[in-house]
């Protein structure tokens, strides 16, 4: 994991896997937000498999699927799943670039 910090609240990276969630939470983090669709590449975990780990470890994890230009929809569900998130968030999808672009819509 490349995790880059944006400030204390929100975290990036690329795709996570299960086996990571631990690691996750040993570094402080209490939610995680994907921002990848599922099936987007072959060998990817799905959602499920992330938010399972997440559960079992203690987590929260939400999905906003992104492919293309945010909509509202999805602004509006990023922004409902930090209002339920407190402590820091790590956002995922395949480079970190989609949960970073959801997260710069806090500022609007």
């Amino acid at each position: 994991m490349n995790i880059k910090k944006i400030d204390d609240r929100f975290s990036i990276t690329g795709q996570i896997m299960p086996a990571d969630i631990e690691a996750l939470k040993d570094m402080g983090f209490v939610g995680i937000v994907c921002a990848r669709p599922d099936e987007e590449e072959p060998g990817q975990p799905s959602f499920a498999q992330i938010e399972a780990a997440a559960r079992t470890a203690g987590l929260v994890a939400f999905h906003v699927p992104v492919s293309g230009p945010l909509t509202e929809g999805q602004i509006i569900r990023f922004h409902d799943a930090m209002a339920n998130i407190e402590g820091p968030v790590l956002g995922y999808c395949r480079s970190g670039a989609r949960a970073g672009s959801l997260y710069a819509t806090l500022d609007q």
